[in-house]
């Protein structure tokens, strides 16, 4: 099992610097003793209460890029304080990190009112995203009832020889990317309204957008400056 070490302190005093210490030399111990592999450890001097941790951060990256199973702390306060820590367990549950907590010996056990907090959390997020999915419906609907749009007709340059190339449309490809749903959840949108598209389509056609638009910002902004010197040179004469 991938795991990470993470060790923190509230201050920069001396005998802070020693528990520091101290907290990665036992999880290291821990992680043996569990037979998990460390990956990475992360040791930080940051308030609990205070989200804006260059550690904390770290530590998310790392569980997406490491693709970190379990994370080692101290005690449930090395996370954090407060809401600050349930926000960070949220966060680690979303990626399904199981957290080990050697105060505990075990896996962090919450108390009642933490594990309704973070529950309600849940259900609220999961609402959200069914009532987001719901509203692209109706606008797609209405879409193909007042403007005649037909999502059946997905591809174009048939008959051209060659890979045909799917149409998608991606002004609702964009939008929903700006509403933070990943290519996955994009793709799943679009087929049920007839677009036979993969995630790695989505993405390369966002992809695609996004270049052609830094593109012409880019020429734009050539031309602007060409502009401003031929302005600049005619009022040296």
């Amino acid at each position: 099992m991938k795991a990470l070490i993470y060790a923190r302190v509230s201050t920069k005093k001396e005998e802070q610097e020693t528990s520091l210490e101290r907290q990665i030399e036992e999880l290291s111990e821990w992680a043996r003793e569990l037979n998990m592999e460390t990956v990475q450890t992360i040791a930080e001097q940051h308030s609990g209460f205070d989200l804006d941790r260059r550690g904390l951060y770290e530590m998310l990256e790392a569980v997406k890029k490491e693709k970190i199973q379990a994370l080692l702390v101290q005690d449930d306060t090395r996370l954090g304080r407060g809401e600050a820590k349930l926000a960070i367990i949220h966060q680690l549950s979303r990626h399904n990190v199981r957290i080990f907590c050697k105060q505990q010996g075990g896996e962090l056990e919450l108390d009642a009112g933490e594990s309704t907090v973070l529950s309600i959390i849940a259900k609220v997020e999961e609402l959200q995203r069914k009532m987001m999915n719901q509203k692209i419906s109706w606008g797609m609907r209405r879409a193909i009832r007042e403007k005649g749009f037909n999502p059946a007709k997905n591809l174009k340059n048939q008959g051209m020889g060659g890979r045909e190339k799917k149409e998608v449309p991606m002004e609702q490809i964009v939008a929903l990317k700006e509403k933070k749903l990943t290519f996955e959840e994009i793709a799943a949108t679009l087929k049920g309204f007839g677009y036979d598209v993969s995630r790695a389509t989505v993405h390369r056609r966002y992809q695609e957008w996004k270049k052609k638009l830094e593109e012409r910002d880019g020429r734009i902004n050539d031309r602007v400056g060409g502009v401003k010197d031929g302005n600049d040179s005619m009022g040296t004469f």
